[in-house]
This record gives structure tokens, C-alpha cells and sequence, in this order.
């Protein structure tokens, strides 16, 4: 089973003075980053200062994948090899805007895999969705390749591509609108999450970049769950433990969950296809839900 975290930490890669903060914080996978957060001067510079921390990087436990810079920069197939190895778990690649890039992006790992006695199929794939062209074919790239564990969006350059202005901050806590689902990336965020589910990847929701904004963190972190996202990405690491909290379930719903399931399995012995608790009826959709999310506990 290939891993979604609940939290993504990023970190750019041209601040190796961060890399040692960042392996103790308490992420659920660290993206060390040499697209967007690197200038293009520094990006070479970055891609060595990476490559040569990953085992500090990694020195906690938390699953390391690097972010890539974009297919069409030219620089992916040099950053790949110069991280690809034990020491991460998969890479993360910005930019993807179809099938086809998912699929040679496969083929150039596979390659790399080989030519470095890596097991086959070691490295998982984390592509985010961040344009008009992704968000449209959306199915097609959550579908491309088995490598891939979940598909990442990224609101912001969603934005600049179709013209959406934002307020600072984040896209589902904004006090001029009264929508919480932040209406300018509504579509796009459902258009993800339905391809990822069909497709039986996971979704991770695009970075909160008001990072000194705790409560529109918390906001938009309970909208992404509420519409199905697994996780969300973090650009600080005060962001993580409001992530990871609002990606656990609470005790309250763990409860619940095991009522209806247990409300169910003695409905299904009476030989009745539907009942009810405290008042509600509990049809199969509902046990579904539940189910789902006991086994989440396990994940």
C-alpha cells in the first residue's frame, strides 16, 4: 500500500539551514522542495543541498519525498537522479497536466530504478494538479500509473492559470464570502476528489499560506476533509498540528462509527437490509462511511 499522509511539510531546498527543524517536526511526510519555492538561479545549488541531506532529512522516521521540477523545465530527469535511492519513498512532481506526462514520468523512474538496484515499482509518484488542463483531465492522470499514491492540488497556480484573484491566505476561510467551501476552487477541488476516489489514489489539498492565520487553517483544513481530501499540505510546521488534527477523527466519531456498524451487523442478522440509531435511519451508504473510517484508523 503506497502512503497518504494526514500532513505534508514543505521545505525548500535552498535552505539547508531549515533541513534539521524540519526532520523533527511532527509531518507525516517531508517534501524537500526544488520547484516553486526555489528560484531558477538555485536550483542546481538545491538539488545538491537535497541530495546530500536526505539522511538528516530522514533522521525521525518521516518518509522523505523530494519535490521535482516539472517535465517541461528540463531539469526532472537531473533532479531524479540525484535523489533517487533508499533513503526516499517517492517523488513529487509539479506541473503534471496529463496522462501522458504521468506515464513518462513512470517510464524515466522505472529506468532510474534499474540502473540503481532499486526494487521495481519502489517509488511512488505524487503529482499535483495545479492547472486547467490537469483539472480537466483529472481522471486520466489519477489514472496513469500505479505509482501513484495520491495527487496533490495547488490552488495558487490553479489560480494564476484561469484568473481567479484570492484574498491572503486560504481559499476556504476568506471573510469577504460568506461560502466556507471558497467557491473560486470549489469545482476544481471536487473534480479532483472524485477522479483520485475512482482512480483509488488519495487527494492532499493545496497549502494554507497565511501561516501565522491558525484559525483559517483550521477552517479550511475541516472544508478539505469535509470534501474528502485525506490530507493537506503545510508550508511551516506551526501549521502541522492543526492539519493532523483535523484529519483525525474524533473520539465522538469513532464512537458513532462503531454504533452504526454494530447497529448494522444486527440488522443484517434479523435478516433487515436497513435500521436505525437514536432516531436516524442507517441505510447502507451510511455504513459504508463508517466502515471507512474505522479503517482509516489503521492506515
Amino acid at each position: 500500500m503506497r502512503l497518504v499522509p494526514r500532513s505534508v511539510l514543505f521545505v525548500p531546498g535552498n535552505r539547508p539551514d531549515m533541513f534539521e527543524k524540519a526532520a523533527g517536526a511532527p509531518a507525516g511526510v517531508i517534501f524537500p522542495d526544488m520547484e516553486d519555492a526555489v528560484p531558477w538561479g538555485e536550483k542546481r545549488a538545491a538539488r545538491r543541498d537535497i541530495a546530500a541531506n536526505l539522511e538528516k532529512l530522514g533522521s525521525a522516521g518521516v518518509p522523505i519525498v523530494p519535490r521535482l521540477n516539472s517535465l517541461d523545465t528540463g531539469l526532472f530527469e537531473e533532479d531524479l537522479e540525484a535523489v533517487i535511492g533508499p533513503l526516499i519513498v517517492g517523488v513529487s512532481v509539479g506541473k503534471v497536466r496529463s496522462a501522458g506526462d504521468v506515464r513518462r514520468i513512470d517510464a524515466i523512474i522505472t529506468a532510474s530504478e534499474r540502473r540503481n538496484d532499486l526494487r521495481p515499482g519502489r517509488i511512488s509518484i505524487y503529482p499535483w494538479i495545479e492547472t486547467a488542463r490537469a483539472i480537466a483531465r483529472a481522471c486520466e492522470v489519477c489514472g496513469a500509473s500505479p505509482r501513484i499514491a495520491a495527487v496533490c492540488f495547488g490552488a495558487e497556480d490553479f489560480s494564476a492559470d484561469v484568473g481567479i484573484a484570492k484574498d491572503l491566505g486560504g481559499w476556504a476561510s476568506s471573510t469577504s464570502s460568506d461560502d466556507p467551501n471558497g467557491p473560486s476552487v470549489a469545482h476544481a477541488r471536487g473534480e479532483i476528489i472524485a477522479a483520485s476516489v475512482s482512480a483509488g489514489v488519495g487527494a492532499l489539498d493545496t497549502p494554507y499560506v497565511a501561516f501565522r492565520d491558525p484559525e483559517g487553517l483550521a477552517r479550511e483544513t475541516a472544508v478539505a476533509r469535509s470534501m474528502g481530501f485525506n490530507g493537506k499540505c503545510a508550508i511551516h510546521p506551526a501549521q502541522l498540528e492543526i492539519i493532523n488534527a483535523g484529519f483525525t477523527p474524533s473520539e465522538e466519531e469513532i464512537t458513532n462509527a462503531g454504533r452504526i456498524v454494530a447497529a448494522s451487523d444486527e440488522a443484517e442478522e434479523r435478516g433487515s437490509g436497513a435500521t436505525s440509531l437514536d432516531g436516524k435511519m442507517i441505510d447502507r451508504p451510511t455504513v459504508v462511511r463508517a466502515k471507512n473510517l474505522l479503517a482509516s484508523l489503521a492506515d
